[in-house]
């Protein structure tokens, strides 16, 4: 018998261990996405330093032979210790991964612009940010944090309102010189912008003011609250701009504010989550920061 070698691979020493506890090659190929050929020639490596064969190939079944029993009983609780200890040193040093999913004119107008003092704050956070518009899913799969838009807050699901949504009449200055002395409450002659999932905002709109609902048979009609938003500030038209997305475009002037008037609408942001993905540390961080950045009373 030739002398041991003082060191063994760690490699070569889980892959025993795996291989022993699920009693074949192929499967433990797959646990280690190796293929049974490289998953031998490791155990085969193995009991080359060690000198000493580990598995009985004779049978129809993968055996342990007794010496193969022995170094499984001593050595399968250390590397489950060490997989252990890697696992909590990923946690506490590797950067963490977060997916969150949101609507594009909430994604550039609200989130973007205050992101960084999240990223300040948890450098160890990797975030990724999908803009997608409104879908039939409460919560998409993959996302670990979703903020969407809804009448109910949805079931089964962790979920915190974050506002309501508003609207109010706003156009290009271009066009407020055009017309001087647009009336928020008559409308007529104005062109006018209609967001198409919101058909009926601006009969709504005259509702609530107690008047006549406006001709929009002229209307431009646009698919989302983004491109609503850019045809008014292109001087189209006059458009229901939702609040308080729309603020920095009313701060940096491609937009005026007609009405200090409001139509508050039955629709409110959620921040919409998983149970068992609260349970992780980044996700609970941006959780957090998004109630103390949106959560209003």
């Amino acid at each position: 018998m030739k002398p041991v070698k003082n060191r063994i691979s760690l490699r070569g020493l889980r892959t025993f261990c795996i291989v022993a506890q699920r009693g074949s090659f192929r499967l433990a190929a797959e646990e280690l996405f190796l293929t049974p050929s490289a998953i031998s020639h490791q155990i085969k490596g193995l009991e080359s330093e060690l000198d000493v064969k580990l598995f009985d190939r004779s049978a129809r079944e993968l055996q342990l032979t007794e010496a193969g029993k022995t170094l499984l009983q001593e050595s399968g609780p250390l590397i489950s210790q060490l997989d252990k200890v890697a696992s909590r040193f990923q946690a506490r040093y590797r950067q963490r991964q977060l997916r969150v999913t949101v609507q594009p004119f909430f994604a550039t107008e609200l989130l973007v612009p205050r992101l960084s003092s999240f990223i300040s704050e948890n450098p160890d956070i990797a975030i990724n940010i999908d803009t997608e518009d409104q879908s039939a899913e409460k919560h998409p799969a993959g996302a670990d944090v979703s903020i969407r838009l809804f009448r109910r807050a949805p079931r089964n699901l962790d979920v915190e309102e974050l506002f309501r949504l508003r609207l109010v009449p706003a156009c290009s200055p271009a066009l407020v010189d055009r017309f001087p002395d647009i009336d928020c409450a008559s409308l007529d002659g104005l062109p006018l912008l209609v967001h198409s999932k919101r058909p009926n905002a601006w009969r709504d709109w005259a509702h609530s003011l107690g008047v006549e609902t406006a001709d929009l048979s002229g209307a431009i009609r646009l698919e989302t609250m983004i491109s609503v938003a850019r045809a008014a500030e292109q001087g189209l038209g006059v458009a229901l701009v939702p609040l308080p997305l729309s603020e920095s475009w009313f701060r940096s002037g491609g937009l005026v504010r007609l009405s200090d008037h409001e139509l508050e609408t039955p629709d409110r942001y959620f921040m919409v989550g998983r149970t068992e993905d609260g349970q992780r540390a980044e996700v609970r961080a941006f959780r957090r920061w998004i109630a103390q950045e949106f959560v209003t009373d």
